[in-house]
Parts: structure tokens; sequence; C-alpha cells
């Protein structure tokens, strides 16, 4: 399969084996900054691009503080957190890592689990999936401050994208036991769960398969953990005809199966496409 200049073989080897893969140094400074200073508007509902996100899981003087805050698809929302999430670079390490012939954009996530916050529930990218066809889901989790493994950062379930892909969970955001479907999981197929936290600094990014566990447990440090999450899908992959997203079969067109540019914009293809208006915007 073709690898980018960054997926080595060595790379995608580990990836192959583990179901993620770590690599440093990927944001610079100046957009971790730029994406920080966004967080607190965005959370208080300051969109600058005159939409609201498809899903608000936390606004300022409405929810508990002990909650994990997330926005999804701040894209259509913020300029800064668009040209993070949007960039052809990491599409394309997510095509070459799945062997998709593109990506294209199924969602992001803006989260910010401040101190104290509690945990989100270990789960699969992938259980959530069967609106698209094929109803796979490759991550690039991006991390905007150095993490500690006390302060709630990512953590993954090595060698889990192996595993068979499990119904959704039933509480994703604070659940009393986070791993508690993980366990149900590994157990009904006789496997053994490594846990493995993601330490690293500031700039990193995690590229994970959907059907790797995964999950993050409560912040009990004294820094917030903010990260941005940018969900990738096939450039060829459909809504599925059959099964249906309560949130995003709202941009299904009547008639037919294909997915609109407007809002799940092709971001890499190895024949050099990319949806124009990314880059016009």
């Amino acid at each position: 399969m073709p690898t980018s200049d960054v997926i080595s073989e060595d790379l995608l080897s580990r990836f192959n084996s583990d179901g993620f893969l770590v690599i440093e140094n990927v944001l610079s400074t100046e957009e971790i900054e730029r994406a920080k200073a966004r967080f607190e508007p965005l959370f208080r509902g300051e969109f600058d691009l005159g939409i609201q996100p498809d899903e608000w899981n936390w606004r300022e003087g409405r929810d508990a503080i002990d909650l994990t805050r997330q926005i999804c698809n701040a894209w259509k929302a913020d300029a800064v957190i668009r040209s993070i999430v949007l960039r052809e670079d990491l599409a394309k390490m997510c095509a070459d890592l799945k062997d998709w012939p593109g990506a294209r954009i199924n969602q992001d996530n803006v989260l910010w689990k401040p101190p104290g916050a509690r945990a989100l529930g270990f789960h699969q990218d992938d259980s959530f999936q069967q609106w698209i066809s094929p109803a796979q889901m490759m991550t690039c989790w991006m991390t905007l401050d150095d993490t500690r493994a006390e302060q709630g950062t990512i953590e993954y379930v090595k060698g889990s994208h192996l595993w068979p892909v499990s119904p959704p969970i039933t509480q994703f955001h604070a659940p009393d036991d986070p791993l508690k479907e993980l366990r149900q999981a590994a157990q009904s197929i006789n496997k053994h769960i490594e846990i493995v936290p993601i330490v690293v600094p500031a700039g990193s990014v995690v590229l994970h398969d959907g059907r790797v566990w995964h999950g993050s447990r409560a912040n009990s440090g004294e820094a917030p953990r903010r990260s941005i999450v940018a969900h990738c899908m096939s450039s060829a992959a459909q809504f599925s005809g059959t099964d249906q997203s309560p949130i995003y079969n709202r941009y299904k067109k009547h008639g037919t199966n294909d997915m609109d540019e407007s809002f799940f914009p092709i971001l890499y293809r190895q024949d050099g496409y990319r949806t124009a208006w990314i880059d016009q915007a």
C-alpha cells in the first residue's frame, strides 16, 4: 500500500499491531496557541463563522462543571478549528493507514477536560458508524497541552482494533464505570486488556483505527487537557441507505446515498483531488 513520507514501513507495522500510532511535533506552536484561544469563546457560543456546530454538548452557564466539554463539527463554526481539522496531510495519513483511496471528514471534536472533569466511556468509534458505508473511521487526535496520565489523557487498549465491533456504549459522558463495556467485550472473546495512556507533548497527534477501544478517565490533575479531533472516513464513503444517524442524516439528499462535499468535504485523494472550497474559504 502507498505510504506518505511520515508513515514509514516501521510506523505502519506498529499501527497494524497496536491499532494506534503516536507522532510528535505535528502542530506548530502558533497553531496550538491560536486553537487554545478559541476554546472559551466556542463554549460560550461565540461562533465566528456564524453557524452553530452540529453538536454542542457543554455550554457555559448551563452544564455541570465536572463534565468533559465537547463540541462536534466546530469546523463549520470556527475558522481556526477548520484550518486544523481539514488539513490535507493529516487526512493523507489516515487514508494511507487504512488503505483508502482518500479521506473525507466525518466529524470533528473539540474536547476540553478541566481539572475535576469526569471520564468519557471507553468505546470503539466504528460502533457509531453504521449510518455510513463502509462503516469505518480513522481518527486523528491532536493534543494542545502536554499530557499526563493523571490528567485524563486519552488511553488505548493495545491491539483491540483486531476485536469484533461491539454495540455502542450506553453512556458516553461521565459514566460511573468508564471501562464497563470494555471489560464485557474483552471477556466475551477471552482477551487480555492492556491499557496504554498517551503521555506526549503539546502538538502531538495520535492516529487510531475506528475499532480500537479507547476513552479517558477523570482529570485528577491541576491543569486542563484540551484536544482537537478529526474523524475521517473513506473518500468513497456513502450513506448506508439503511441505518440512520439522527444528526448527520439531515445532510442526506433524497434519492441518493452520495455525500455532498458541502458537508463532508474530501480532504485528500490519491489522484490529487481535494474539495476546492476548503482552501478558498
